[in-house]
């Protein structure tokens, strides 16, 4: 019932008017009474709409790093009961923020502020306790025995709040839930209690615990030149003096560690700072870095260089570029890719395609070269060898909705109209719109040119869907 009412609000609602710029985390109060399922049903609710905000960072390197790093902390975090998903959003704001289900964002902003990895770390450990704790899951939970209508006023608070106070306070003002604006904050209770498990977490995923004060003190220090206030993680995650006290004391006893940042780490930023600039300012940005030899790591501010000169389709001289890398191209997937992509843009269409094939072997788990490889096919007019290559990857991710996009782009090359839709179908479902995914089920059968087991597979997926959709109504 919780997530049925709170889909039926959601698919309401104008998606031009539910950013998802900043989420707002939300307050613990009283018992939860959600169970893990009933928190992860809401938070993928609004992860539907975060998937249609421009915000919304759908790149697969970025993301994958983040997951990375993000599953490094929870695997030695205590009460852990659920999945995460660590995804980016592209804001120069520096936040982060948790979801109910172990949904947690990361701006770029925070990215490209944190001085070290370990910083990146603090943040993403205080927001996976958060989770642990159940924070959220409390909070909601307290406003569902409200009601349907407040639980389903929350979700419409946390979409709206930070990246629209205006449209927020309508919000909170139209549910007659004046408590909401009290509770979209964590209490300091909250926050001391993330801090301390967060610190747990950092000490024993391996990275430095003296990070956290650092980066708070830093943040709090930043807002004294700030004209516009402070950063959008300050104001959703308050920051006292008193609270980086207690941090500091918590890690008094704790040995300093000079933990080397990954190259992973140095790579994604370089990437965000690629495309954060138009791509012939982000080529001079590059060409400075380089030749003043203002970099921390040689390979990432080449590799940044060579992204942006990408991006502005200066192909000859990425190649150049490139041969000048510190680390050989097949040495890691991120630089693997990027061998590719010039290739690939210098009209090279065969030769990237074998040494997309060749990096897959040394790579198998890298989705971005998958994705590449079969763009290229398609680029290429040979649509039964990217169908082939989607469908492997599809058994052992069989959720992953880019991958359905393009097969369903394979089957309409190929004139198989009913593969086509079936394959839209599983796209929409793995963005959560079940509704869209049945339509495109019933044209699928409406443009019946497949056999008897791909018809029957159909029906029965169409079945599966509209059953579940009677249990939530």
């Amino acid at each position: 019932m919780i997530r049925a009412s709170l889909l039926c609000l959601l698919a309401a609602l104008p998606l031009q008017a539910l950013p998802a710029d900043t989420l707002p985390d939300l307050g613990d109060v009283s018992q939860a009474t959600l169970s893990p399922a009933q928190e992860r049903g809401i938070g993928f609710s609004i992860m539907r709409q975060i998937r249609q905000s421009p915000t919304f960072l759908d790149d697969p390197e970025v993301s994958d790093y983040l997951n990375q790093l993000g599953y490094r902390l929870v695997a030695v975090s205590p009460d852990t009961r659920q999945d995460f998903l660590f995804f980016p959003l592209q804001d120069n704001s520096v936040n982060a923020f948790a979801l109910p289900g172990g949904y947690v964002g990361v701006h770029s902003g925070l990215l490209l502020t944190a001085q070290s990895e370990s910083e990146l770390a603090a943040v993403m450990a205080h927001e996976v306790a958060h989770v642990t704790q159940r924070h959220i899951a409390r909070m909601v939970a307290a406003q569902e025995k409200q009601g349907m209508i407040s639980l389903a006023a929350v979700a419409l608070a946390i979409l709206a709040a930070r990246s629209n106070p205006q449209a927020a306070a309508g919000a909170i003002a139209a549910s007659q839930a004046q408590a909401l604006s009290n509770q979209l904050a964590f209490s300091r209770d909250n926050e001391r209690d993330a801090d301390r498990v967060g610190v747990q977490i950092l000490e024993r995923a391996g990275f430095d615990t003296h990070s956290m004060p650092v980066f708070l003190d830093r943040l709090q220090r930043s807002t004294r030149s700030l004209e516009t206030g402070a950063p959008t993680y300050m104001r959703t995650h308050p920051i006292t003096y008193e609270r980086i006290a207690d941090v500091q004391g918590r890690i008094y006893d704790l040995p300093y560690r000079q933990v080397p940042d990954s190259l992973e780490f140095h790579l994604v930023r370089a990437k965000l700072r690629a495309m954060q600039r138009e791509p012939r300012e982000a080529v001079a940005y590059f060409d400075e870095l380089v030749s003043e030899r203002k970099f921390a790591n040689e390979t990432a501010a080449r590799y940044g260089l060579i992204t942006a000169l990408l991006r502005a389709r200066e192909f000859a001289r990425a190649a150049r570029e490139i041969k000048l890398l510190p680390q050989a191209a097949d040495s890691h997937p991120m630089l693997a890719l990027l061998h590719g992509r010039i290739l690939a843009g210098s009209g090279k269409t065969q030769p990237a395609i074998d040494w997309y094939r060749k990096q897959l072997i040394a790579f198998p788990n890298q989705r971005a070269l998958v994705y590449a490889l079969a763009q290229t096919l398609l680029d290429a007019k040979r649509p039964a060898d990217a169908n082939a290559v989607i469908d492997a990857r599809l058994q052992r991710d069989p959720d992953d909705g880019r991958l359905y996009e393009m097969q369903a782009i394979a089957y309409s090359a190929l004139g198989q109209n009913m593969m086509k839709h079936r394959s839209l179908a599983e796209s929409y479902v793995a963005q959560g719109n079940i509704r869209l995914a049945m339509e495109q089920l019933q044209l699928a059968l409406k443009n019946n040119n497949g056999d008897f087991y791909e018809v029957s597979g159909i029906e029965a997926r169409l079945s599966q869907l509209r059953t579940l959709t009677a249990k939530q109504e």
